[in-house]
């Protein structure tokens, strides 16, 4: 059962790269109806995506930080039994902070990858 939560873990982590970095196709404006500056550019999507991979990356940082200082906490206070199990959590909770601040990394490592093509 442990065997099959992780290769679903890994897949939907693996899904949920290649889903960030795939590029949105969209239909441009229509140049019979052209209003100016209400066009919008890849310039201003690059800029909203930056920003928002800003902030989930930034916010991922804070939790994992805050959910490493609480595990910290209960391991340095828990008994003999209760540290085993902090342990045991300890793998998973370092592979998911590798994961968040290595993100930004990840994901343009692919795009540049991906982009190449």
């Amino acid at each position: 059962m442990k065997k099959i939560s992780k290769a679903v873990s890994i897949l939907l982590v693996a899904f949920m790269l290649i889903s960030i970095v795939t590029p949105v196709l969209a239909v441009g404006p229509d140049p019979t109806n052209y209003q100016g500056d209400n066009s919008v550019t890849t310039d201003k999507i690059d800029s909203l995506g930056n920003q928002i991979i800003t902030i989930v990356s930034t916010i991922g940082s804070i939790a994992s930080v805050i959910v490493l200082i609480v595990l910290g906490i209960k391991y340095m206070m828990g008994s003999a039994e209760e540290k085993a199990e902090y342990k045991k959590t300890l793998l998973p909770y370092v592979i998911g902070a590798v994961l968040i601040f290595a993100a930004s990394t990840i994901a343009g490592v692919v795009f540049n990858f991906a982009s190449s093509l």
